[in-house]
């Protein structure tokens, strides 16, 4: 069936800010659908109230609605534009659930809009327990024992039938909230009360706990013609009782037989045709016996889910594009395959590599939180990897994470205490994966290590093989290792810095020079969807140890983009909205744009955003390999975050061009002392400082500043291991923790400015003239980090004679640092005085925020700069912003609710929303204000 001619005007709901369990895959989801539906013509309208990411830019959508998400913005929007259709299967629980009430409240029939993508009676059937639960009985696919609770009398009564161990899964809920395994009686009554809060209809499942059974999801995709195609079989490595965003995953599926493959595939078709007649993508889990290998149903989404995104990236089959055509009336043989152009969408991808996600957690920022893994989810982002095999794939996403490993263990940071490691396998936590192999390193047999984990066989002998590889490896020197063995150790994803320390006595360099010498280098290999039975069109590559190289280089010149790496708290989306843009400057300013990331949650990891994708770890030994391949003319650092600006010095001292700001004058912004020195020099104030390597030395430093101090280690991001200490012996305990955790790392002890206010200026220079981009004032006091404080946009109470400080500082402080594209700057003021905090020349976290209030597009401004191409005379900035903006951070302590709430200098939001206000008396701000300093701790 072709396109329903009559929908021409489409409405996109977005998943808000990012949260645990609703990150920016949902954002990446609704980018792809609003371009998918700007190719056909349609308009597209987006309400989303998440400023920090791309799917709420101009380059995406026709309208943009910055507002909170809810029925009263939905009705603004539908009095404002002519809306046809609400697709809401984009944006998560959170999009849903907007669905329904609006549903419910009458306003789609109201203003004859039509529900796409989705079914809302299929919505109600998936997601309320028990209609699942008959559904499934119905329709002769298993489902584990389990009964419907909306009471604490139902629940206690559902447990006592179905016996322990048990796992209760409260209604309409995301990411696992308020779910949980009771393993005994005595537990129960706590664990049941949380789950009936949390669900929004007071509703639990207490069901049977299929501990130990094996988990797999399945990405399906439907058109209105009833086709159903599997888009990707996704194992879980962890068994049943771990979250699948807290799972590390695996595709294709590794240890399944062909008949339960095909007997998944077939109950997974029948749950979808039985939930509703929609065309669109839908997620569903099942679970398998390892035993016998019995099939039950856990759950189904009728939407496209946390997994789609990863699924796409898997595959390259954009399953968000697709299921948006899908959406408005096409078949999956009218669309054509995005990757070959020459073969319909109405095919299943073939992977002729493995792929591996490891999530990305952030414990240290939840200091007493329980670090154990369940059902209800806490990682705070991702990596994804490609490699020829599970295991190339599996050192890869260790590379990716950026936790300072340098693969799977061998990196001298191994767990040697066996009762610790036992521990760590039985109560699984972030760390499992690498005591795993650390438990065969210390000769624990396999079995013993299957029967804590329940992880398969298959997945464990692979990592025991590593094992046996690097006693191998300990026999030879560097210069008498056979190429063969070489390249094996290469073909199983060893880093040359793990094989480095392996052999003991040499570099990372002299290994890479030595497999250079033998002729061993990365080939790169295209993500073609179809295992190269077909030519594929799109430049996505991967790297392996192979003869073959399919990355043709161009004769045209290039730009490199590094991204940010997995999310974490302190570096999230909003720096990959600036790579995004950083990618679509240089195309403009006539440069081959080339990105290197490994992040599947995101946009700038799409296939056709940058002119050529390389899908790899953002670590110096992948990166330096792409840029010897590549040629570029430079690579751009200022837009991943500190992922990318760690890069700097290597890129520097290897002779490759920095585009923009130079790493030595980046480097005099991080130093401290230098940076001190340069402050005094321009006659601008600084709160007293000094460095020390040793408690000792931190004592006599804090004697000299004056007490409260503020401890930190030099280069961090998101306020990483800082506090505020008012004591010698808080001092001492804070100094001690600092060196043992960042050995060779020197502390900064500055003199905290109490009750001070904090304020921030964002500015590009072109190395000639400075245009401050904007300036915003915090509403909570000096001692909470940035991204924890609402900032209001421009400054609501600061006078005069303030900002005009601030103005000329940000001036005075871009041309001595030779500033060339974007430069941050922290201030704190006190008594009408203004002292500079730090300094980042590089995109900051406020840069989005103040591109979406002003609508100018900072980012493209700033990268045309640092390319030369253009100078700020060029550009005619027009801001369009009435009023206030007000970026009001969005914290995930629900997940955690054993943890501190309060807020510090370290940062702990996951997320940040928009609040548009006309002027000082909106309640909104009267509200906060009045609570600015509620929260204010050490």
């Amino acid at each position: 069936m072709p396109r329903n001619t009559s929908i021409n005007s489409v409405l996109i709901i977005g998943s808000g800010p990012i949260v645990i369990g609703q990150a920016c895959e949902f954002d990446y989801s609704g980018s792809q659908a609003a371009l998918s539906l700007k190719d056909e013509g349609i308009e597209v309208s987006i309400i989303n109230s998440n400023p920090a990411t791309i799917m709420t830019d101009k380059v995406i959508a026709d309208h943009v609605y910055l507002l909170p998400l809810t029925c009263e913005s939905i009705e603004q929007i539908l009095q404002e534009q002519h809306i046809d259709a609400v697709l809401p299967t984009m944006g998560g629980q959170t999009a849903l659930n907007l669905c329904i009430e609006a549903s419910e409240r009458g306003i789609w029939e109201k203003y004859n809009v039509k529900v796409i993508g989705v079914d809302v009676a299929a919505i109600e059937k998936t997601e309320n327990r028990e209609e699942f639960r008959q559904l499934m009985v119905d329709i002769g696919v298993g489902v584990a024992t389990s009964k419907i609770a909306n009471s604490f009398l139902e629940g206690k009564e559902a447990a006592q039938e179905i016996g322990f161990p048990l796992v209760i899964r409260p209604s309409y809920t995301l990411g696992g909230t308020g779910g949980g395994f009771v393993h005994k009686k005595e537990d129960f009554e706590a664990a049941l009360s949380r789950g009936l809060q949390a669900s929004p209809t007071h509703e639990v499942l207490v069901e049977q706990a299929v501990l130990g059974w094996k988990e797999f999801e399945l990405e399906l995709l439907r058109d209105s013609n009833d086709n159903v195609i599997i888009i990707c079989t996704i194992e879980n490595f962890d068994p049943m009782g771990i979250h699948t965003g807290d799972s590390i995953t695996v595709a294709p599926g590794m240890t399944l037989s062909d008949r339960c493959y095909q007997e998944m595939r077939n109950q997974a078709i029948k749950m979808m045709r039985a939930i509703g007649n929609f065309a669109g993508g839908c997620n569903v889990q099942f679970s398998v016996n390892p035993e016998n290998e019995d099939i039950i149903a856990i759950e189904i989404n009728p939407r496209v889910s946390r997994s789609s995104a990863l699924a796409s990236k898997a595959t390259g089959y954009p399953i968000a594009k697709i299921a948006a055509k899908l959406a408005i009336g096409y078949n999956l043989d009218e669309i054509e395959n995005q990757i070959t152009k020459t073969t319909s969408a109405y095919f299943e991808p073939t992977l002729d590599y493995v792929i591996v996600k490891v999530p990305r957690w952030n414990f240290a920022k939840f200091k007493g939180a329980n670090r154990e893994l369940g059902l209800q989810m806490k990682s705070v982002g991702e990596v994804m990897a490609i490699g020829r095999t599970f295991i190339e794939a599996l050192q890869k996403a260790c590379q990716s994470l950026e936790t300072g490993r340098h693969g799977l263990g061998a990196d001298g940071k191994q767990l040697r205490n066996l009762e610790e490691i036992m521990h760590s396998l039985e109560h699984p936590s972030s760390d499992r994966l690498f005591h795993i192999k650390d438990a065969f390193e210390l000769g624990v047999p396999l079995e013993s290590i299957r029967k804590a984990t329940h992880i398969d066989k298959w997945f464990l002998l692979q990592i025991q093989e590593l094992v046996h590889l690097e006693a191998e490896l300990r026999r030879y020197q560097l210069n008498n290792i056979p190429k063969d063995f070489l390249l094996t150790l290469k073909q199983k994803g060893y880093s040359d810095t793990q094989i480095a320390w392996l052999l003991s006595n040499v570099t990372e360099d002299d290994v890479y020079n030595r497999r250079k010498e033998l002729g061993i280098r990365r080939a790169y290999k295209m993500v073609d969807t179809c295992a190269a039975e077909f030519q594929a069109q799109t430049p996505y590559y991967y790297s392996t140890f192979e003869e073959e190289n399919e990355s043709a280089v161009s004769d045209k010149k290039k730009i490199i983009v590094l991204g940010s790496g997995p999310n974490r708290i302190g570096q999230g989306i909003e720096f990959d909205y600036s790579c995004v843009h950083g990618l679509l400057a240089a195309k403009e300013a006539g440069y081959e744009s080339i990105m290197i990331n490994c992040n599947p949650e995101t946009v700038s990891t799409d296939f056709n955003m940058a002119d050529k994708l390389y899908f790899e770890p953002v670590y110096w030994e992948h990166v330096r390999e792409i840029i010897e391949l590549e040629k570029p003319e430079g690579v751009i650092v200022q837009l991943g975050g500190q992922t990318a600006l760690k890069m700097a010095e290597q890129l520097e001292s290897n002779g490759i061009k920095i585009i923009g700001t130079s790493f030595q004058d980046m480097d005099l912004a991080e130093d401290r002392g230098r940076f001190s020195d340069l402050l005094k020099s321009l006659d601008i104030p600084y709160p007293r400082y000094g460095v020390a390597e040793s408690a000792e030395e931190a004592l006599k430093v804090a004697k000299e500043v004056g007490y409260p101090v503020l401890v930190r280690p030099s280069y961090v991001l998101g306020g990483e291991r800082m506090s505020i200490v008012i004591n010698d012996e808080e001092l001492e305990r804070a100094v001690v923790k600092l060196l043992r955790n960042l050995p060779g790392n020197r502390v900064l002890i500055d003199h905290f400015l109490d009750r001070a206010e904090e304020a921030e200026s964002d500015s590009i220079c072109d190395s000639e003239d400075v245009h401050i981009i904007g300036m915003m004032e915090h509403i909570e006091p000096a001692g909470i980090h940035s991204g924890d404080s609402s900032a209001v946009l421009p400054p609501f109470s600061l006078s005069e004679t303030v900002q005009r400080q601030m103005e000329e500082y940000t001036v005075k402080l871009a041309k001595a640092l030779n500033v060339k594209g974007l430069l941050n700057i922290q201030f704190a003021i006190k008594d009408e005085k203004v002292y500079v905090i730090e300094a980042n020349p590089r995109a900051s976290r406020t840069v989005p925020f103040i591109a979406k209030a002003y609508d100018v597009p900072y980012i493209n401004i700033a990268t045309k700069i640092m390319l030369g191409v253009n100078k700020l005379k060029d550009f005619n900035i027009e801001r369009k912003l009435t009023g206030y903006a007000i970026k009001v951070p969005v914290f995930s302590f629900d997940k955690f609710p054993d943890v501190d709430k309060q807020l510090g200098p370290e940062m702990k939001s996951t997320g940040e929303a928009i609040r548009f206000i006309k002027d000082l008396d909106d309640p909104f701000f009267r509200e906060m204000y009045a609570k600015k300093s509620m929260y204010l701790s050490k």
